[in-house]
């Protein structure tokens, strides 16, 4: 199958089962529309700094709902002794700049280039965009940031300069959101780590169907509330 090329003057995109090995299109920019009919679509953009713009729909796709959430016991107990404050989107630009920098095994710099943290910066200010925060005192020491539409957060990044930060944030966000409608956690991409949260693989099929209906009952989650 071929990879498309997106025009410059519109934000639609090609069918996402069209993608091959997930790779879907190319091209484009990183408009907020944009990124948000992605999105929409089950796509996201995923590239490096010397890269063009890529656009990804991989099949499976991985996911974490509440049901499906993981907390083991050493977890519990970080929970419970209250060792990290979680907040929710009170400093979002900090966030995703240390999820930029943080050093990753295996991975030669960040796919976070300064045009995705302008976009998804100004995707924050609009209320798509949201992060979450975990802190000792004063300290940020963990967090992470995604996309909420309707019932589902696309998790985008996650960062942790203290052992069990960025688990602490990502378990109270789900617990959290749960309680307020959210059904899917959209992880993208399979890594041990999510998978030991309690991340599955369903089909992109069946992830698509999702999409479609959360856009039909148009159910959504007030982070104002949080």
């Amino acid at each position: 199958m071929p990879v498309y090329e997106l025009p410059d003057d519109s934000h639609a995109f090609p069918d996402p089962n069209k993608a091959e090995e997930g790779l879907l299109a190319y091209g484009g920019d990183l408009h907020p529309r944009r990124i948000l009919a992605a999105y929409h679509n089950g796509i996201f953009p995923w590239f490096s700094e010397d890269d063009p713009l890529l656009w990804w729909s991989p099949d499976p796709r991985w996911v974490i709902t509440p049901q499906s959430l993981k907390v083991s016991k050493s977890m519990k107990k970080v929970l419970r002794d209250q060792t990290f404050t979680i907040t929710f989107n009170k400093c979002f630009e900090e966030v995703i700049h240390n999820c930029q920098a943080i050093n990753r095994k295996g991975q030669d710099g960040s796919w976070i280039t300064q045009d995705i943290i302008d976009s998804y910066t100004t995707l924050h200010r609009m209320g798509y965009a949201h992060s979450v925060e975990a802190w000792q005192g004063d300290q940020l020491v963990g967090g992470l940031y995604g996309i909420q539409l309707f019932d589902c957060f696309f998790g985008e990044s996650m960062f942790a300069t203290v052992s069990n930060a960025s688990k602490a944030a990502f378990i109270t966000m789900v617990q959290t959101l749960s309680e307020q409608g959210l059904e899917l956690i959209d992880c993208q991409i399979h890594t041990s780590h999510l998978e030991s949260l309690g991340a599955f693989d369903i089909s992109r099929q069946e992830f698509l169907a999702h999409l479609k209906t959360n856009k039909e009952m148009k159910l959504n989650i007030d982070w104002s509330k949080l």
